[in-house]
């Protein structure tokens, strides 16, 4: 039996990502560029392209396909931002992000998922990235101010400390609500904070001093 002919799984993904509704070429230009197959453990190779989430180690997730798409047209992102994304997981989210922006800072509390996320993304030759070790719902203020924020797991409210963090104009795309269940939110700043309300999704909990505890 040959190896599994991961381009082509990849090209159908794009296709039906684009029939669920995914409508940003540039996001599906980076679904289709990074191989998912990577980012998972080798007892799930051959689920990298079924649109569900996988276990990854930790207690954590690589998100579905289809979420990582629209949390990324959500955003908006465009070739001059600078992204801070919490919660690096796999790092999948990550590089599919620092196709479409000049830098992404990620901050993640697991030091080995960074640590194998780090190697994941340097063999892919993905260097306008920063990955950080530390408490995500603080954000990462050396870096501050950034265009658009991602917040990779489930917060009961938006992390206190990111709100400076992110530029005037800037976008945070995040899941919001209860640990087992949130809506997936966006927020504009301008003059003030800007909410609006998705669509339900369900995340594994940010941990932090901003978010959730945890053995809450």
């Amino acid at each position: 039996m040959g190896e599994p002919d991961f381009a082509r799984r990849r090209e159908a993904l794009v296709s039906h990502l684009r029939r669920e509704g995914i409508r940003d070429e540039r996001v599906l230009a980076a679904i289709g560029q990074v191989p998912r197959e990577r980012f998972v453990p080798p007892e799930f190779v051959d689920e990298a392209y079924v649109d569900r989430a996988l276990p990854i180690g930790a207690g954590q997730t690589i998100s579905q396909p289809f979420v990582v798409a629209r949390m990324t047209e959500l955003l908006e992102p465009r070739v001059e931002h600078r992204a801070l994304e919490v919660g690096t997981g796999s790092g999948y989210q990550t590089a599919v992000l620092a196709l479409l922006v000049a830098e992404v800072v990620s901050v993640e509390r697991h030091r080995t998922l960074s640590e194998e996320a780090r190697q994941r993304l340097a063999g892919l030759g993905i260097d306008n990235i920063l990955l950080v070790v530390g408490d995500g719902s603080a954000g990462y203020p050396p870096r501050a101010p950034y265009d658009r924020i991602l917040i990779t797991a489930a917060t009961p409210r938006l992390p206190e400390p990111v709100i400076p963090q992110c530029a005037t104009g800037g976008r945070i795309v995040a899941p919001v609500g209860e640990r087992y269940a949130q809506q997936l939110t966006v927020f504009v700043k301008m003059n003030g904070l800007s909410r609006t309300v998705v669509e339900p999704v369900k995340f594994v909990p940010l941990v932090g001093e901003h978010a959730f505890e945890e053995n809450n």
